[in-house]
């Protein structure tokens, strides 16, 4: 109905028994739920279940499947109208619940009731917005979100099923979305307080026309999916001014510091949602250094060498390259400043360039030929790459 081709093909099966399909060859799969794998295609084959909420959490389920379940009972369990539809194998729309009029509306609303025995169900609308962001939330929708996390049913989740929800909203088309959904039903206080923390704290408008650190985070995570950058990225943007919602008031709106409060408060955020090391590694580096990359067109040699130390440049390159890429959202990601030029990151690439042309290699062989240290050895190897940086710099100014 989108024009979106799916990766693949889902099937209920109604009227059935786990031992019938093992009969006809179909191989279990499923832990908790009874689906199968077609003995040819390979396609899933889920039998028709209905659910009864037994304990908090997305876990407190007991599922029940039995030959008597129809297909509406089984798509009266889906989180959406949206999500709410069958097709049967000639083509027949099966939609109980208005989910083609939801389609054409571009309305995400919830099925039934049942919605809210599930939490990770209001991370999958908030992803869901971000998906498809011409879609509104319905507003009953958003009322029974509020009410859930009211009745403390986010505090349930695990973490792993968080960051996988929040990773999937931070990759979709407008990943703004997805922290304004959160915002409005009160989850994201619960989930990533120090994200919720920065709406609403002011920032210089010189630097930031639309002052909002909340607006401004919104608008760089956007300009990081306009890029199509990867996830490490996007994740570093989400967290790279988190010790702004943390200035004291005396340093307002200046917000001198934050860089070494955003790194603290990232490390508790991925030691609570437990996120993956490449993520955590460059946000750290994002988080620390990104005043210092926006101001590096004034630096000098040394400045510059001690700057590509930090960033652990010169020994993961790969890497500096989603550095500047972050930095640069970062940059453009402000009111009135989407199509800025941003020279910092060719500019820091090719003095990278210049310190990667010293060969450390056959320096260090003539040092030792010579009896220096190791300590020497790095300082002599040190000189030649401020050396290098600085004749780049030169040709720069000729």
């Amino acid at each position: 109905m989108l024009g979106i081709t799916g990766a693949d093909r889902d099937w209920v099966v109604v009227g059935s028994t786990p031992e019938a399909m093992a009969a006809q060859g179909f191989t279990p799969v499923g832990k908790d739920f009874p689906v199968f794998l077609h003995p040819q295609t390979h396609e899933e084959y889920a039998l028709a279940r209905t659910e009864r909420k037994t304990a908090p959490g997305y876990k407190g389920f007991v599922v029940h499947a039995s030959p008597e379940v129809s297909l509406e009972e089984d798509l009266a369990r889906r989180d959406l109208t949206i999500n709410a539809m069958a097709q049967a194998g000639d083509g027949t729309l099966i939609d109980p619940y208005g989910g083609q009029l939801d389609v054409q509306h571009q309305v995400l609303r919830h099925v039934t009731e049942a919605f809210r025995e599930d939490p990770v169900r209001i991370l999958r609308v908030a992803r869901f917005a971000a998906r498809f962001p011409g879609f509104k939330v319905a507003e009953p929708t958003i009322a029974l979100m509020q009410d859930m996390v009211a009745a403390g049913e986010v505090d349930a989740l695990v973490s792993e099923r968080v960051w996988q929800e929040l990773a999937k909203g931070l990759m979709a088309a407008r990943p703004s979305r997805m922290l304004q959904v959160l915002r409005d039903c009160g989850a994201l206080k619960k989930l990533l307080p120090e994200v919720d923390r920065l709406y609403g704290v002011p920032q210089p408008a010189e630097h930031h026309p639309e002052i909002d650190t909340g607006v401004h985070l919104e608008m760089v995570l956007d300009e990081t999916a306009r890029v199509h950058a990867p996830l490490d990225v996007r994740f570093a943007a989400l967290c790279h001014d988190l010790g702004k919602g943390t200035t004291a008031k005396e340093l307002l709106p200046r917000h001198i510091g934050h860089e070494q409060r955003s790194v603290t408060l990232l490390r508790n955020v991925c030691e609570r949602l437990r996120v993956p090391v490449p993520c955590r590694e460059l946000a750290e580096v994002v988080a620390r250094e990104h005043g210092h990359i926006h101001g590096a067109m004034s630096f000098g040699a040394e400045a510059l060498l001690r700057l590509l130390l930090r960033c652990d440049a010169i020994r993961r390159p790969d890497r500096f390259v989603r550095v500047l890429m972050t930095c640069e959202s970062d940059a453009r990601g402000r009111l009135g400043l989407q199509q800025r030029d941003y020279p910092q990151s060719a500019h820091l690439q090719n003095m990278l360039d210049a310190a990667l042309s010293v060969d450390t290699a056959n320096m260090s062989a003539l040092a030792m030929e010579q009896g220096l240290s190791g300590m020497e050895v790095g300082q002599r190897i040190e000189q030649a790459r401020v050396k290098a940086i600085a004749a780049a710099l030169a040709t720069m100014k000729n």
